[in-house]
């Protein structure tokens, strides 16, 4: 059910995925009118990603919407090496969680299709992530966010703590053997 539209404005093209869209009824006194919310995830392919939802009377005007919210609500997430998460996150939103790992080169998107569309349209192609609790789209979007938002790059924590990016991420080998002494 995932559609995938690409719009070109300025250098960056926006490619987005309808994740989900839902027939609503409003009861009022003649009988049902009825609505459509649709659910659309948005990115440039190069570590932004943004979701939107939008509400109207006909599908495409409600597809429009979403979309265009989701291109104002877009967050950068940093990437290793432009196609992984640094670091293995989790996130909540409602009762819907969701644990994403990093994963090394050739493994894939292993997400279930809510998820995927947002690593898709964000760029990323080796991640593991695990969806427990609601499955509810809504709630999975969110949650995902919720964790990319929580994603940091070495470089930015060395920044904040005022250390340099090989004592904040370090070898292994070398803190065994400091171990050791």
């Amino acid at each position: 059910m995932a559609n995938s539209y690409s719009y070109d404005r300025g250098e960056s093209e926006v490619v987005d995925k309808l994740v989900s869209i839902n027939r609503v009824a409003k009861v009022v006194k003649g009988g049902r009118r009825f609505g459509f919310a649709a659910l659309v995830v948005a990115g440039d392919t190069k570590g932004r990603v943004g979701y939107g939802q939008g509400k109207a009377r006909e599908v495409p005007e409600a597809i429009r919407k979403a979309t265009e919210a989701a291109k104002r609500n877009m967050i950068r997430v940093p990437l290793r090496e432009g196609r992984t998460l640094h670091h293995d996150v989790s996130g909540r939103y409602g009762a819907g969680r969701v644990h994403l790992r990093a994963a090394p080169a050739g493994t894939g998107i292993i997400a279930g299709g809510r998820i995927r569309a947002v690593f898709e349209t964000l760029g990323v192609q080796d991640v593991v992530t695990k969806s427990i609790g609601s499955s509810n789209p809504y709630n999975m979007v969110k949650a995902t966010f919720a964790a990319l938002e929580g994603v940091m790059s070495p470089r930015s924590v060395a920044a904040r703590r005022g250390k340099k990016v090989s004592d904040i991420v370090g070898r292994r080998s070398q803190t065994s053997e400091e171990a050791k002494e």
